[in-house]
């Protein structure tokens, strides 16, 4: 801090109360000593004053103030003296501790044990007199017990702001964790509610659009007849969904599963008749068993979002299904006719391939989507994901 830098408060009430009190005790001829080289009753007063603006400095300029601190109370000791003076000097031997740097703070506690030892040793020698030990006591009460004392209160004070900066990193990291959390949460409804909803209400936008352009009414019929099936579905999932939300649905939920791909593909294929499309399902597993529910799932909804993407934009022709095993990955790929096809067509908005990618992100596989060449010189439409089938490798 600056030496010109305001004293604080506390600072300034120290001065004021070791100035007065000085004063009272100089007004009452009460001194430390009597018989020195400035003997003058006054003079004392110099040093009072001195070491009472250095007060002021005592946190601003600890250094500053132990340095003209020590010079005022070696120079009291030519004067009559003053209990006030070397008061206030102890509390700048302990501000110059307390508050200035951790080098200082490491190095006044041993330079007066030293001092206070050659102090002691020094008059034992002159005086050769066992109260020539008190020299000693009262030089070390005055130096080193001080600085003694705020070694103490600084080091509590640094682990007090240590459990502090710990409590707020603990904070700031439980807030981090809070908030990444609210994020990975919103990131699975956002999944969730796609995949749930998506390829009903897909079903419903191509097929009202059909009848409201064809002037048919077996076309209307059959078309009215798909809308009102996956609206009934749609909103059944809704509010299984608003329900596990809520908390309101006691009951455990069942994920989809592998095993109910036959009636995913079935469906598919009867909201895609119109648009000239016809869905396969082919199973090449040689242990078509359960796998890990997580990985079943994220199957699953691979599955359902490609063939809510083939309906959407797929060219008509076949819309193949496979799922295969080599090892301990689990091969999901859908094919389907690239180019554009007649008729009504739902916008799309890809948050389903950004859904399918982060589902298989979290499992540590990979996927790609994109047209390919075929055998025979056409391009297909290409969703090909491949899963890791153990625990272990899931990260769970």
């Amino acid at each position: 801090m600056s030496l010109f830098a305001r004293p604080h408060r506390h600072d300034v009430l120290i001065a004021v109360i070791g100035l007065s009190g000085g004063l009272v005790l100089w007004l009452a001829g009460l001194h430390t000593q009597n018989g020195r080289l400035l003997d003058a009753h006054w003079v004392a007063l110099v040093p009072l004053a001195v070491m009472a603006g250095l007060e002021l400095l005592r946190r601003s300029a600890p250094r500053t103030a132990l340095v003209v601190g020590t010079l005022t109370l070696v120079a009291d000791q030519f004067t009559s003296g003053s209990l006030a003076t070397v008061l206030m000097f102890t509390d700048i031997m302990y501000a110059a501790v307390l508050y200035g740097t951790p080098a200082a703070a490491r190095r006044i506690p041993v330079t007066t044990f030293l001092v206070t030892v050659a102090v002691t040793i020094g008059f034992l020698a002159w005086y050769r007199t066992a109260e020539a030990l008190l020299i000693g006591v009262v030089t070390g009460l005055v130096s080193f017990g001080p600085a003694i004392t705020g070694v103490s209160v600084r080091n509590h004070r640094d682990a007090a702001e240590t459990a502090r900066l710990r409590a707020d990193q603990t904070a700031l990291l439980a807030e981090m964790d809070r908030a990444q959390a609210v994020t990975a949460e919103r990131s699975r409804m956002a999944r969730e509610l796609h995949d749930m909803v998506a390829n009903h209400l897909s079903a419903i936008a191509i097929h009202s659009t059909a009848a409201l352009s064809i002037d048919e009414p077996d076309t209307s019929r059959d078309a009215l007849g798909v809308i009102r099936q996956n609206s009934v579905d749609g909103l059944a999932e809704m509010r299984r969904l608003i329900g596990l939300l809520r908390g309101a649905d006691a009951r455990p939920s069942a994920a989809p599963t592998l095993a109910s791909l036959d009636a995913l593909v079935e469906q598919a294929g009867a909201n895609s008749a119109s648009s000239g499309l016809t869905v396969t399902l082919t199973d090449t597993r040689e242990e078509p068993g359960r796998l890990p529910a997580p990985v079943e799932l994220a199957a699953y909804r691979i599955v359902q979002e490609s063939l809510t993407n083939a309906l959407k934009h797929a060219a008509p022709g076949p819309v193949a299904v496979g799922l295969g095993r080599s090892g301990n990955l689990l091969t999901v790929e859908v094919t389907s006719v690239f180019g554009s096809r007649p008729g009504p067509r739902a916008p799309g908005s890809g948050a389903g391939l950004v859904g399918m990618r982060e589902r298989v992100a979290l499992l540590g596989g990979t996927i790609g989507a994109g047209p390919v060449s075929a055998g025979d010189g056409t391009k297909i439409w290409q969703v090909r994901a491949e899963l890791p089938v153990e625990e272990r490798a899931l990260g769970t």
